[in-house]
């Protein structure tokens, strides 16, 4: 009987992940190692990484990695973008080199192969939508509709102009450092967009992500049901309960014969029959 123990492995580590990675901060996970799992993949693995390369590599090493990191997230490039592609793509490979074959399957229908693809296609089109689409960048020819939309509280915003873009900055807005430009309602800059996240690309922004947790969710969801379909048509249930009684049978008739010294049991001729249940495997 040959067990998907890759499959499993795959469902068991893409949950952990991300329950890790989503809740690790949680109050109920404090001190339990759903924490230690969300802190080593916040900071401690980049920390560690850090440490390794100077040790090994010397402190030279370890200013390279740094500048090829402010290279990365501190300039405006496609160097993550690409990443993302990769880590997307990979892992979609992996899914269906894996899961593809169990599909359909005892829980799982065959239009779950198409399901996968349109939701895989969604976040492609929400990422694309969320790296190319102007965040709100403030003008000189717009930054009079931007005061009037966002205007001043005299509290925490108070006019003020940008001494970059040598224009009055609105409400909520911001200069990036990494785009050189100001935008309205800014977040953040995000270096896996390759984008500024501000007015106008938040809704996309926000979409992608609940997208992508839902589409992790959904994957470790199939991959359950697909684990517990090949335990189902396999009968793995019925043979661990048919060695379970005969390991009690056998321990039964060595207590009944204590002054035996060996017990010696054919297997081949043995016959056991229960009352409570029959198993008949092909």
């Amino acid at each position: 009987m040959e067990v998907p123990w890759l499959l499993v492995a795959h469902g068991l580590v893409t949950a952990l992940v991300v329950v890790s990675f989503l809740c690790g901060q949680w109050p109920i996970f404090e001190g339990t190692f759903v924490q230690s799992i969300n802190h080593f993949l916040t900071f401690g693995a980049y920390h560690y990484l850090l440490r390794f390369v100077q040790v090994v590599c010397g402190n030279g090493a370890r200013d390279l990695v740094l500048g090829v990191e402010q290279y990365c997230c501190d300039r405006p490039n496609p160097i993550l973008q690409v990443f993302y592609v990769a880590i997307i793509g990979v892992t979609y490979f992996i899914f269906v080199q894996t899961s593809f074959k169990y599909i359909p399957g005892y829980y799982v229908s065959g239009w779950h192969r198409y399901l996968s693809i349109v939701a895989v296609a969604v976040g492609a089109i929400l990422f694309v939508l969320t790296s190319f689409s102007d965040p709100g960048t403030v003008t000189a020819e717009n930054v009079s509709q931007y005061v009037s939309a966002y205007p001043y509280d005299n509290i925490i915003f108070v006019e003020k102009e940008c001494s970059t873009c040598k224009i009055p900055r609105p409400a909520r807005a911001k200069h990036c450092r990494i785009c050189d430009k100001c935008v309205a309602r800014f977040d953040h800059h995000c270096g896996w967009m390759n984008n500024c996240i501000g007015e106008k690309n938040t809704r996309y922004f926000v979409a992608f992500l609940v997208w992508h947790f839902l589409l992790c969710v959904y994957g470790t969801v199939v991959l359950c049901f697909i684990l517990a379909g090949e335990i189902k048509e396999r009968k793995v249930i019925y043979i661990l309960t048919g060695y379970q009684c005969l390991l009690r049978t056998c321990c039964l008739v060595q207590h009944e014969q204590p002054n035996k010294s060996a017990i010696k049991l054919n297997h081949s001729h043995m016959r056991i029959e229960f009352s409570c249940w029959r198993v008949k495997l092909s």
